[in-house]
């Protein structure tokens, strides 16, 4: 715990350098990574003490607040979310090196790096919070320095939207989870996060507890229909936040809910079937609308939704295993989720990493604008590529380790006398292949036109040219430990899962998750994983060899009769994606515009296609705008009186005091009289 308070206070000092300093000095910046990077070793020392002991310290301080003390509690479950926290805000610090130079970003950058390690120790913070109060508070400075770290570009528009929305959300959740924990204090007679028995908890309450627990925290995980949020803060922040809010910030929900459900005494089967078709929708949909993006950040945001899924798919399985008492289930479900917590934060940060140098070197961010940078950023489209294998879940890679114990637990839900959890599996089973085959599909599109063919620089409508090689090494460094960390996992996962089980001990119902091996062999499973990695080396080198030896050719091939290809010869994104997006247009419902050519000698062709946020854009907006309209005779009564204003006061008092009356005995009173 000594370690863990160390590294919280190392990042939450983090960024005051360089309030203090000039603005365009560099030392303000290298004292902060490094500091960060103090956070991660320090914190990470804290977090293999816990697991290699598997023990569990607590430590409670005094508050002002009466009837309450703040506890922070350090299990292995707590360790386990631990690392992304401290392992993702390291490399983010070392990517701000690079990625957010003081001279460009004199304004800006102090705030940016004071926020970051902010938002680190409040994480944090949520994880290893012991009661009620602490978690409220961590929650609370989490979001605000989010907002604080997604705004810094405050004077840009779309920015201050992001912000702005983020906000609204982060208060929506809080205000969720302050009813959750009064009710769970009603049970307990504490705010103390201990497990509650199911003789001092009624039914209802407990499912109370369990709605709004998933309002709360599927507000800030991401989840749909409560994402509205998340596209534009992703695509509107730096991409090294970009990366925390996806890697990191939305798991803090799905921490928040594992707490909770652990916290429930015996969740019935209804909660494990609700999540689970929860997260089949949040899979199947937020990879839909990915594929109608046009902004590379735009998409990596969906694809969270899509991962967030996921993880929900593979929690719900638990709570089905806990329900129907199989431990298969539960073990299965739990490794799945808990690995999939670390495998998204690894590669979607990875690829956030990528997105950021091309926009770094490009100064844009859309798909259709860009092309050929495979030739001038080779190490960018070789971390991309790896984080879109692993994101499709393809192996050899640490997603398909993930999702292939998911599918393992949900097979094993198909039997007889399971009717109602046959038929969760049977829609989750077929959407997270759904899932896997169209992200498959979105990043042929991301990847293809981004980093292949030629770049788009000659068309007339592009005014940018690709840059003129890959980004700097504080940049590369951090893609490249993620990405051989993807690798690693995805080689050796039994060293992971050694991990996952001492995680998932504080909440087994089931002794030991050794017994993983049971249900599906963990070392044939990295074996395979290792050979097939060896097999595509030893196709790659042969391939090589044979390139080397064959006769260069001195003309070109056939092409469909063009002798000499051009940029504007080439699918774009939007092109690429169309068929698919108008096979998905029920729920899409995509925005078009062309201008076809006509005649021998055409004049230019044009084809748009634009997808809105199904939430924001068609409900919450018009909503709004629907709202504002009718209540607009509202301001009639703000007069900027002074008078009127203490009318409305003195009539509010006199409304206060009425009902204090005793109607209910006024009959009788003028009986009597």
């Amino acid at each position: 715990m000594i370690f863990i308070w160390i590294a919280f206070l190392l990042a939450t000092v983090s960024g005051l350098p360089g309030l203090f300093a000039s603005r365009r000095a560099n030392w303000p910046q290298i004292v902060s990574c490094a500091l960060m990077c103090l956070t991660a070793l320090t914190g990470l020392a804290g977090v293999i003490f816990i697991f290699i002991f598997g023990s569990q310290q607590s430590v409670i301080c005094p508050s002002p607040i009466i009837g309450a003390n703040f506890t922070m509690k350090l299990d292995p479950l707590a360790a386990f979310f631990l690392v992304p926290v401290f392992l993702i805000g390291a490399s983010g610090a070392i990517y701000d090196l690079g990625y957010w130079r003081p001279a460009r970003h004199t304004r800006s950058g102090p705030w940016l790096r004071l926020f970051y390690g902010i938002l680190i120790a409040a994480m944090g913070l949520i994880v290893t919070a012991g009661d009620g109060i602490t978690f409220l508070f961590g929650w609370e400075l989490m979001g605000l320095s989010a907002f604080g770290a997604i705004s810094v570009e405050h004077q840009r528009w779309k920015v201050r939207q992001a912000g702005w929305l983020f906000l609204v959300a982060s208060h929506i959740s809080m205000m969720v989870l302050i009813a959750m924990f009064l009710l769970f204090h009603q049970a307990a007679g504490s705010f103390a996060l201990n497990p509650l028995s199911s003789a001092a908890l009624h039914p209802r309450l407990s499912t109370a507890i369990f709605v709004l627990a998933l309002i709360g925290f599927g507000i800030k995980a991401g989840v749909m229909p409560f994402h509205f949020w998340l596209p534009d803060a992703h695509a509107g922040a730096p991409s090294h936040v970009s990366a925390i809010l996806s890697g990191v910030l939305l798991k803090m929900g799905v921490y928040g809910l594992i707490r909770v459900l652990m916290l429930l005494p015996a969740p019935p089967a209804s909660w494990g079937v609700l999540i689970l078709i929860l997260g089949a929708i949040n899979a199947v949909f937020g990879v839909a609308f990915a594929l109608g993006q046009h902004e590379i950040k735009r998409l990596l945001a969906y694809h969270s939704i899509e991962n967030i899924g996921i993880i929900l798919m593979a929690l719900g399985l638990a709570i089905l295993g806990i329900a129907a008492k199989h431990p298969d289930w539960f073990i299965l479900g739990m490794a799945a989720c808990l690995l999939h917590v670390w495998n998204h934060a690894l590669f979607k940060s990875l690829l956030f990493y990528s997105a950021g140098a091309v926009i770094s070197k490009t100064h844009t961010g859309l798909i259709d604008r860009l092309g050929g940078l495979g030739k001038t950023m080779p190490y960018t489209a070789g971390a991309f590529l790896l984080g879109a294998l692993a994101i499709c879940g393809l192996p050899p890679l640490n997603g398909f380790i993930s999702e292939w114990l998911l599918y393992m637990g949900l097979f094993r839900t198909a039997g007889p006398g399971q009717p109602a959890f046959y038929a969760a599996a049977a829609l989750a089973a077929p959407a997270l292949g759904l899932a896997g085959t169209l992200a498959v599909a979105c990043f042929v599109k991301a990847y293809g036109t981004i980093f292949l063919g030629l770049p788009r620089a000659q068309d007339p409508e592009s005014r940018l040219a690709p840059g003129p090689g890959d980004p700097a090494r504080s940049m590369l460094i951090p893609m490249g430990i993620l990405a051989l960390t993807c690798v690693a996992i995805g080689l050796f996962p039994a060293a992971a899962l050694l991990v996952v089980a001492r995680a998932i001990s504080p909440i087994n119902h089931y002794g030991a998750i050794a017994a993983l091996n049971q249900y599906v062999s963990v070392s044939a499973l990295g074996v395979m994983t290792l050979v097939l990695a060896l097999s595509l080396v030893a196709g790659w080198l042969v391939g090589e060899w044979l390139k080397n030896r064959a006769v260069k050719r001195r003309v070109g091939t056939w092409d469909c009769g063009y002798a000499k290809p051009s940029s504007r010869m080439q699918y774009t994104a939007t092109s690429l994606a169309d068929g698919l997006v108008g096979l998905l247009g029920w729920l899409l419902r995509p925005h078009k515009s062309s201008q076809r050519p006509r005649g021998a000698f055409p004049a230019p062709a044009r084809f748009s296609s634009h997808v809105d946020e199904v939430v924001l854009d068609r409900v919450l907006v018009p909503l709004w705008v629907f709202a504002k309209n009718k209540l607009s005779v509202l301001k009639t009564f703000q007069q900027g009186s002074l008078q009127m204003y203490l009318l409305y006061i003195l009539l509010a008092l006199l409304i206060l005091l009425l009902t204090l009356s005793p109607w209910g005995e006024l009959p009788q009173w003028l009986l009597a009289h």
